[in-house]
């Protein structure tokens, strides 16, 4: 498996380089961050490699600038649905910082104006991501309730006992993509409170989409 190349570079376009490596010319697709980096065509390029083998279109080389973003780059390949075009797309539609807070705060809205993600992707990304790359919770919404063990269903629920702690940062996790308390009542009195919260989470979303 190649990881890292260093060469010449030939050509360069938008979205893909060609490298020069010992009389050999690798074409390699890379991210709009990683296109900045690039000097003039006939300089020096080191690029950190993924590689991706396909049965039908054979071996696809993605490039990257730092070790960093290849890193971010296979972390997206970690979720449902995304492959390695959709996660080059994704790494291209927002810097790196930006990405991490959208998914870190479930911003569905600007997720899914990157190209090529759509709604449910953008939730996939916000449920099964939020805690590999950022070190903090997903905030919920102003007057949601709190993720603890302290929290109600809302609405109706007054005087019952408080929710388990993985229930309640599910709830405030469904909240936080746009569900409001009235949908999401019936789907949080069926949920396992011995499941982890990604697990819960995902549950939640494939049930309400049912209803």
């Amino acid at each position: 498996m190649i990881a890292h190349l260093r060469g010449r570079l030939l050509e360069k376009e938008t979205e893909s380089v060609v490298l020069d490596v010992g009389g050999v010319g690798y074409q390699i697709a890379i991210s709009v961050a990683t296109a900045r980096t690039l000097g003039p065509a006939g300089g020096e390029l080191r690029l950190w490699i993924y590689s991706h083998t396909t049965q039908d279109a054979g071996p696809s080389l993605f490039g990257f600038s730092d070790r960093e973003e290849r890193a971010l780059f296979e972390t997206l390949l970690g979720v449902q649905g995304v492959g390695p075009k959709v996660a080059l797309a994704i790494l291209s539609g927002l810097p790196a910082a930006e990405l991490t807070k959208a998914i870190a705060g479930a911003d569905v809205a600007r997720l899914t104006q990157i190209r090529g993600v759509g709604r449910k992707t953008a939730e996939r990304l916000a449920v099964e991501l939020r805690d590999k790359l950022v070190p903090f919770p997903v905030a919920l919404l102003p007057g949601s309730p709190a993720g603890s063990a302290g929290g109600n269903l809302g609405s109706g629920s007054s005087g019952s006992p408080g929710l388990p702690e993985n229930v309640a940062d599910a709830q405030g996790a469904l909240l936080t993509l746009g569900y409001r308390l009235a949908e999401l009542d019936p789907v949080i009195a069926r949920m396992d409170p011995a499941l982890p919260v990604a697990d819960l989470v995902k549950q939640g979303l494939a049930a309400l989409r049912r209803i």
